[in-house]
């Protein structure tokens, strides 16, 4: 118990946290129809989780110093079981949304702390072994998602993809007070809530933008408030930062090209990689009429070959430069983006497996060696900084993929359909519409407005890919020596 006891409790927070990031999507069409929820609702019920987590995550990390890693870690896995119940229970779609939020406050306190503890329990090699089997079960929480949620919401229903999540709370609470040891950062250690609640401010007031403006246009009122909104609150994260004595992030950092490379990349590697999936998702249970699990397994060639390439690749691929792993990455999630783009009227699911593929292989590249990649281009006093603002820009790319994706989707399919037309298809509402259009006319329009999305998706992969090659390339003298430091820092940080 002693030796697997801590890992086997941090191992079920993560696994639930990141399994509810994709678990949701392939319930969204029956959410909608039980709920009567919008797309905009459904747009918020996978980007509230995805925002909160985004929001908290490197402030929620500080204050676990103080308090201790521990104690923060069992708060937020009971805030996460007590959200997933009302998630289970919500009468509509706000308080599903409002509960999905919570739901992220308490993913964000268990993310936060799960490396520091494992290296606080674990030291020389069983602390790489630790933390090897904790990436692995991270990578197979994105696999196992679609297909789990396809099961439950066929089987028992929606609410349960929610329900799951009480017993295992359980469990990981009662293993972490009894095997893990509580530790702290060292003393004198702030906690930039300025910060926090600014960037707080700027992440939603864009996500909030971009939503609304997929209902109402871009220059609407409200969506360019949001957008003003946004731009005084990145203001005001700047003047904090600036002079805070602890900040969230150091700004000296983004005057490294290799680190602005890194979080360029990881912003978009989340939303490219998976914004899209709702909508497909959404398409292939209420376009093509297919069954929730059967919409799951359609995911399947992406995150199946995600995890076949993450473990062969830590074997095949190493001493590989990270730029050219997750520069080449991110230009194969970008053209299989792209190769997505291929459906019209008469198409079934399988013109999509190609392009999934592409995705799942780039993924499977760039997920293993993307927090590295940071921690090798701050300085090693920053690499626990470094490796935080990483985890914060995938899960803010994600809410943002969502959003921007989205609101593709539906400005195309109007070109075809009504404004309300558009956003009730896009929803999952095709059987409203079933008896005042055609099924022609409403494949057609769906696969019109998914082509659009992953061309969007496709070019923003596609971009980010070449950035990354630009900007992280480091001389090989400068990378090996600065190698070893980093890896010290990485044990410092994790103990």
């Amino acid at each position: 118990m002693r030796t697997w006891g801590p890992l086997t409790a941090v191992c079920l927070g993560s696994f639930m946290l990141l399994l509810d990031v994709t678990i949701a999507i392939v319930a969204l069409p029956d959410m909608a129809r039980a709920l009567h929820a919008s797309l905009s609702d459904l747009q918020w019920v996978i980007d509230g989780y995805a925002l909160a987590l985004a929001a908290l995550l490197l402030g929620v990390g500080a204050a676990a110093d103080i308090l201790g890693r521990r104690r923060v870690h069992v708060a937020g896995v009971v805030l996460f079981a007590v959200a997933s119940l009302l998630c289970g229970l919500a009468p509509g779609p706000g308080m599903l949304v409002a509960a999905r939020a919570l739901q992220g406050v308490g993913a964000a306190a268990m993310l936060a702390t799960t490396l520091p503890l494992l290296g606080s329990a674990y030291q020389g090699r069983q602390r790489s072994a630790a933390l090897g089997v904790w990436g692995a079960v991270s990578g197979s929480a994105a696999a196992v998602g679609p297909v789990l949620g396809g099961l439950l919401t066929e089987g028992p229903g929606w609410r349960w993809i929610f329900f799951v999540n009480l017993p295992v709370s359980v469990a990981s609470v009662w293993l972490t007070l009894r095997v893990v040891p509580e530790s702290r950062g060292p003393r004198g250690m702030t906690v930039d809530w300025a910060g926090t609640v600014a960037f707080a401010c700027f992440a939603g007031a864009t996500t909030y933008g971009v939503v609304r403006a997929g209902a109402d246009g871009w220059t609407s009122a409200v969506p360019a408030g949001s957008f003003v909104l946004a731009a005084l609150a990145l203001l005001a994260f700047v003047l904090v930062e600036r002079r805070v004595a602890h900040p969230l992030l150091d700004l000296s950092l983004l005057r490294k090209p290799a680190f602005v490379g890194v979080m360029a990349g990881a912003l978009a590697f989340n939303g490219v990689a998976f914004g899209v999936l709702a909508y497909v998702s959404i398409w292939a249970q209420t376009v093509l009429g297919m069954s929730p699990v059967h919409g799951g397994l359609v995911l399947l060639p992406l995150t199946g070959a995600s995890v076949v390439v993450a473990i062969l690749g830590g074997r095949l691929l190493h001493g590989v430069p990270a730029w050219l792993t997750i520069g080449g990455g991110l230009l194969l999630i970008g053209s299989g983006s792209c190769c997505q783009a291929v459906l019209d009227a008469s198409t079934s699911w399988t013109a999509l497996v190609p392009g999934l593929v592409l995705v799942g292989i780039g993924t499977g590249l760039v997920a293993p060696a993307i927090a590295g990649a940071a921690l090798a281009a701050v300085p090693a006093e920053r690499a626990g900084m470094a490796g935080g603002a990483v985890n914060t820009a995938r899960q803010l790319g994600y809410a943002l993929g969502v959003a921007v994706f989205g609101t593709v989707l539906t400005s195309r399919m109007q070109d075809t359909l009504s404004h309300d037309a558009a956003h009730t298809l896009a929803g999952g509402g095709a059987g409203a519409l079933r008896g005042a259009l055609s099924e022609q006319t409403l494949r057609a329009a769906f696969a019109s407005g998914l082509n659009s999305a992953s061309v969007a998706a496709g070019v923003t992969g596609l971009i980010a890919g070449a950035l990354v090659l630009v900007l992280v390339r480091t001389p090989r003298a400068e990378a090996s020596g600065a190698e070893e430091p980093v890896k010290q820092q990485v044990g410092a940080d994790l103990g």
